[in-house]
């Protein structure tokens, strides 16, 4: 039976199985299909902390969501309008998020007393009624993929391992995605085993020839390519665009970038992306512990290098006494926190915003950082790029507070050609910058630049440079050791005058406001962007007049924040954490700012955003 072909703007796909069952890398490669022909799209890959939990359980489900369209994609979607599930504990940890009519596809093999018992099944819902809403096709994804691979010398352990291709290649043909890119990267990754490119390969092509023949399926479905600005893409991680971003700030600056980190997820893949670019002149640390890790770092930029540091919150709490020490030693460092759920060990692979207040004031004494944060997975490129501005021109540390969604999330980024990229080159200090009491050249290591406040950097061995640093109080202009009460006041308030002066070189915070006459605004941080501009653009559609605006500077804020909120009769900003940004603007602006919080572990669903800002609008 030829199956008919029904055209879609959107699909949101969920792949959904045990740790083992390789949902991640097939969900990748669905999404690598789908960039190729054209779609925007937004990922959310969802799995367990532990390295392996026990097999078929609840908490061993691993899941990857895809939301591809014919048109501008801002979120991984709300609700899955696809589900396929590798077992039950897939379907149970899942099920509650289909809306009614959803299509679940199910591995029947996997549907065992056992495997249901595991999950607290006494019967199948395959069969007791439960799935009655929605549109489910049982398909014997494990035995059928078992015989696809009858010919080969697999054991069948191993053939079973190949369902996840199976299962790609069934989604692939019905939306007629190509498969031409997923054989290639199986050449690639199994180039050196012949046996297993066999099995995969056959196991892909299995699952497109079961669906061209079964009768299960009666139609098809294609989603035609999205409007885009005339470019290269490509498909891309936040963590890989930080990674990348920091590679071409090194280039551009002139400075060699050296990584001083201790893997923790979720900021591990910078370390892993970093390392593999030595030839860029990247040094990467894999250091014993985070506060090696941050030490590193800081040590390459005292020897006049381009020192970065990656952590999550856990690890930025061990890096703090150095980070202060990077504040009174007025050297550029980048430190990217890959924001996790907390308190403690917390929720490792789960995304959260809470680390904004230990980045604001995580450190003994006043200790100022500029902060920045990244509003997309593309943007994590542009944001490595501002926060190096900010570190080498004004001899400070960043703080660049990613998450977890945006780190594993993906998108498609137009590749920028390097030319047209901010940037300049760093000069180091390499004369004496002043004259003593008998007229001799000197070097004063706190000698300010007039306009930035920054400090001289100069690289140790320079000659006639040489200069004393530590963690203790600084005499202004000379760099002595000074307890001086009067001096210290001076240095704190110069250090804080310091980062409040990068104000004047961040763009004014602009607002997106067609109507021009909106009473609402909403406001953003971080990884909220796509949820808020999604729940905003569907109100619009509405009818209803609503303003937003995002902020990706938050240590300082851009110089006219208190102007914009000051215009709206009501600001909602919500959060994931329980309102850290709404206390500082309170605290600075004295606006009422109404804040809606979430600390699920998950980004926001727009319409759930959406229900709040209608509320406010209508009030």
């Amino acid at each position: 039976m030829t199956a008919t072909i029904q055209q879609l703007d959107r699909v949101v796909i969920r792949f959904a199985g045990d740790s083992g069952d390789g949902m991640q890398l097939t969900g990748d490669r669905f999404t690598t299909d789908a960039a190729i022909l054209g779609n925007d799209l937004s990922t959310l890959p969802n799995f367990p902390a532990e390295i392996r939990a026990p097999q078929g359980t609840l908490p061993g489900v691993s899941s990857f969501q895809l939301h591809f369209a014919d048109h501008d994609v801002l979120t991984p979607g709300d609700e899955p309008d696809v589900l396929v599930a590798m077992n039950p504990a897939a379907l149970k940890a899942n099920l509650a998020d289909l809306p009614r009519g959803a299509t679940i596809i199910v591995d029947t093999d996997e549907f065992t007393k056992r495997n249901l018992a595991k999950v607290g099944y006494a019967v199948s819902p395959l069969d007791d009624g439960t799935l009655e809403s929605y549109a489910v096709h049982p398909v014997a994804l494990t035995s059928i993929t078992v015989e696809a691979l009858a010919g080969t010398e697999l054991s069948r352990k191993d053939k079973e391992r190949a369902k996840n291709m199976f299962a790609l290649g069934l989604l692939s043909w019905l939306y007629t995605r190509p498969t031409q890119s997923t054989e290639r990267f199986l050449a690639l990754k199994f180039g050196g085993k012949p046996d297993l490119l066999h099995a995969n390969l056959l196991a892909l092509r299995a699952g497109v020839n079961y669906g061209e023949t079964t009768e299960e399926f009666a139609v098809r479905y294609e989603v035609g390519p999205a409007p885009m600005k005339p470019g290269r893409y490509r498909n891309i991680t936040g963590n890989i665009a930080l990674s990348y971003g920091l590679v071409t700030a090194s280039h551009k600056t002139g400075l060699p970038l050296v990584l001083g980190s201790y893997p923790i997820t979720p900021a591990s893949d910078i370390l892993h992306t970093l390392s593999g670019l030595k030839r860029f002149g990247v040094t990467t640390i894999q250091a014993e512990d985070e506060i090696a890790g941050v030490g590193a770092a800081l040590g390459a930029a005292f020897g006049g290098a381009l020192g970065v540091t990656t952590t999550s919150g856990p690890g930025l709490a061990l890096k703090a006494e150095t980070i202060g020490l990077a504040v009174s030693l007025e050297l550029p460092l980048i430190v990217c926190d890959i924001q996790r759920g907390g308190p403690s060990t917390g929720l490792p692979t789960k995304t959260e915003q809470a680390d904004l207040l230990q980045a604001m004031f995580g450190r003994n004494g006043e200790s100022p950082v500029a902060v920045v944060a990244p509003q997309s997975p593309g943007d994590c490129f542009d944001i490595a790029l501002e926060a190096v501005r900010i570190a080498t021109t004004y001899r400070t540390p960043v703080i660049v507070l990613s998450d977890g969604y945006l780190a594993n999330g993906s998108e498609p980024w137009a590749i920028p050609s390097i030319a047209d990229l901010p940037g300049q080159r760093v000069a180091y200090t390499t004369e004496p910058n002043a004259v003593d009491d008998k007229g001799d050249p000197v070097f004063h290591p706190y000698l300010r630049d007039p306009e930035t406040l920054a400090r001289p950097w100069a690289v140790p061995g320079t000659a006639g440079l040489e200069h004393r640093v530590g963690g203790i109080e600084k005499a202004d202009v000379t760099g002595n050791i000074s307890y001086d009460p009067d001096n210290h006041d001076l240095m704190v308030r110069l250090r804080q005058a310091k980062i409040d002066g990068i104000a004047d070189t961040i763009p004014p915070l602009e607002v997106d406001d067609p109507s021009a006459d909106a009473k609402v605004l909403v406001l953003g941080w971080g990884s909220t962007y796509g949820p808020i501009a999604a729940a905003v653009r569907d109100l619009r559609l509405q009818g209803h007049h609503v303003a937003r605006a995002h902020l990706r500077h938050l240590n300082p804020f851009p110089p006219n924040t208190g102007e914009v909120l000051q215009a709206y009769d009501r600001v909602i900003l919500p959060e994931m954490n329980l309102g850290q940004l709404a206390l500082l603007l309170r605290a600075r602006y004295l606006v009422d700012i109404q804040s809606h919080t979430a600390v699920r572990g998950l980004p926001f669903p727009s319409s759930a955003l959406a229900d709040v800002i209608l509320k406010a609008v209508n009030a």
